[in-house]
């Protein structure tokens, strides 16, 4: 008897067509069957929203020669829900689901506080909160006209073929982040097990004034200007050429000052 082939929920934050989709795609080919299901159009750092006043418009998209997914007019965690609660089971039959769920490939890294803005991550969290294991994986980008995708990928499948040999949890999430990729022949990086820098981002925004004498607002910063660099941390990690890889969680109890708020108000539980 030959053995079930897994199946796996393919989601990012960049829109279904960005490249970095499209090549984690094809450097997925052999891990299993891979249905597509992502945004319409560009959703970065919209972390973990979600549509509710909206209709959740969804279309067939050919995303290259003989690949074809389905965009959602919404954001990444929409993509994520509407998939597990509706969309697989239309497709494979009722209470069907994936037994995975990559959110990527990112342009750009998710490091440090950008996980809590990051649309990728938010993806790859939604998929773990209703039981299904997540991988999330972005690239730290410098310069994105020297970026070479398909090497990426090829890393990127590397490090969650690694990932997989043991075999994920339920509500697992595992934050892959990949250092710059500019050529085809860059060598593995080495992976380092780190927590998340916990420090602010170094940010500004530019005051302006538009031809209308409207006055606004456009954020200035590159995303990785970070406030301090904590040594063992992700943004240690890929900042210096590593890749990293991140458990993460989406239980956000502070266990440590439970008890304390339990004396101020006198609660047993």
């Amino acid at each position: 008897m030959s053995e079930k082939k897994m199946r796996i929920l393919l989601t990012n934050d960049d829109g279904i067509l960005a490249p970095g989709i499209l090549a984690l795609h094809g450097a997925l080919e052999g891990l299993g069957e891979i249905v597509t299901i992502a945004p319409k159009t560009v959703q970065s750092a919209t972390s973990h929203g979600i549509t509710y006043t909206e209709p959740l418009m969804v279309e067939d998209v050919e995303m290259k020669p003989g690949v074809h997914g389905q965009s959602v007019d919404g954001r990444p965690a929409d993509c994520v829900k509407l998939a597990l609660r509706s969309l697989w089971e239309e497709r494979f039959g009722e209470g069907s689901r994936p037994d995975l769920t990559i959110s990527g490939m990112n342009s750009g890294a998710n490091i440090g506080i950008n996980v809590i803005y990051s649309g990728t991550v938010a993806a790859a969290m939604e998929s773990a909160f209703l039981g299904v294991p997540s991988i999330a994986v972005s690239l730290l980008m410098r310069n994105r006209e020297k970026t070479h995708w398909s090497r990426a990928a090829q890393i990127a499948r590397e490090l969650i073929d690694r990932v997989l040999q043991r075999p994920l949890d339920a509500h697992e999430v595992v934050n892959i982040n990949l250092p710059e990729t500019e050529s085809a022949d860059r060598p593995m990086p080495e992976v380092k097990v780190v927590g998340m820098n916990s420090a602010p981002l170094e940010e500004d925004y530019e005051k302006r004034v538009s031809p209308y004498g409207q006055v606004y607002y456009w954020a200035a910063g590159t995303g990785l200007n970070f406030a301090t660099t904590s040594p063992g941390s992700d943004v240690e990690a890929v900042l210096s050429g590593h890749a990293s890889v991140t458990p993460l969680r989406y239980v956000l109890t502070d266990e440590a000052r439970m008890q304390t708020w339990r004396d101020v108000f006198g609660s047993t539980a």
